[in-house]
């Protein structure tokens, strides 16, 4: 089952560019990762999918609903952390957490200690005085307490320092085999390449390729290493060289037969031959978008 489904989702903001077109499916029980730049479209698809801003055409489902006729069913089913969440600055972070719960008519007591311990929040502190990170540990604690069944999160991770980022990921792996699916926008690519089954790229409100990141990563370019050289081989193909103090690295497209007959005219000490990395399968996506 489709947990979230859209079809030529578009929201228009005038003269100023929202998102067009968008066809995304995202099944239930998935880690899912939405990439892109900052401007590129990720917060504005989410706020519509969430009904916090209307469409101005398309239309998507999310649980088999439809975002804008019922939208109250769904977002009661929903935990959503926005990339910026702002608080009553003069309550308490235990405050806050009770009061998110209070709106949802749940007691979830238990799971926010829990959670609260794992992120090391001081629930006694007010919301003004708390650190970026730390503003970001209660937006955490606000968007999972009540065991949602789809978790929206938007540029989750800034501001926390690495090890509450390993941490928070800790929590989401195990929500999600549970069975939660959670939605991920993220710029940073190593997080969705480390953690998301699979992930669509957006660019300046387009979709622009949307697959599992292990067929993502299958480009017809690989990263090449090589030793012993100061350039690369003289062949077609080749770009975005890298050169070191002991090594020359490229992304390579053409013949793996012509690739290797030309390093075997060179005084190698040393070759590798990997996959790109996912941020180099991101700028492979956009600039082939711009040919």
């Amino acid at each position: 089952m489709n947990i979230i489904e859209t079809k030529a989702l578009t929201k228009s903001y005038g003269s100023s560019r929202g998102i067009i077109d968008v066809d995304l499916k995202v099944k239930e029980g998935d880690f899912f990762g939405f990439i892109g730049p900052n401007g590129a479209g990720k917060s504005t698809t989410i706020r519509t999918l969430l009904g916090l801003i209307s469409p101005t055409s398309g239309s998507a489902q999310i649980f088999g609903r439809d975002i804008t006729s019922q939208k109250d069913e769904i977002l009661a089913d929903i935990g959503y952390m926005p990339s910026e969440a702002t608080f009553y600055g003069k309550m308490r972070v235990s405050e806050i957490i009770r009061l998110s719960a209070n709106l949802r008519g749940l007691d979830c007591s238990a799971e926010a200690k829990s959670l609260c311990k794992r992120l090391e929040l001081d629930t006694g502190k007010r919301i003004n005085e708390l650190s970026l990170g730390n503003r970001k540990k209660v937006s955490i604690v606000c968007a999972l307490q009540h065991k949602p069944r789809l978790c929206v999160l938007d540029e989750p991770t800034s501001g926390l320092d690495p090890l509450m980022q390993k941490e928070f990921y800790n929590i989401l792996d195990e929500r999600n085999c549970e069975g939660t699916t959670i939605f991920l926008s993220s710029h940073i690519l190593s997080e969705v390449q480390r953690y998301c089954k699979h992930a669509a790229v957006i660019r300046e409100g387009r979709l622009l390729v949307s697959d599992s990141i292990e067929r993502l990563g299958h480009t017809d370019a690989k990263r090449v290493t090589v030793r012993g050289v100061a350039a690369p081989p003289q062949i077609h193909n080749i770009r975005d060289i890298k050169v070191y103090s002991d090594s020359v690295s490229f992304l390579y497209s053409g013949s793996v037969n012509t690739l290797l007959q030309a390093l075997c005219s060179l005084p190698l000490t040393d070759v590798n031959i990997t996959e790109p990395d996912l941020e180099e399968i991101f700028m492979h996506y956009y600039e082939k978008e711009e040919k």
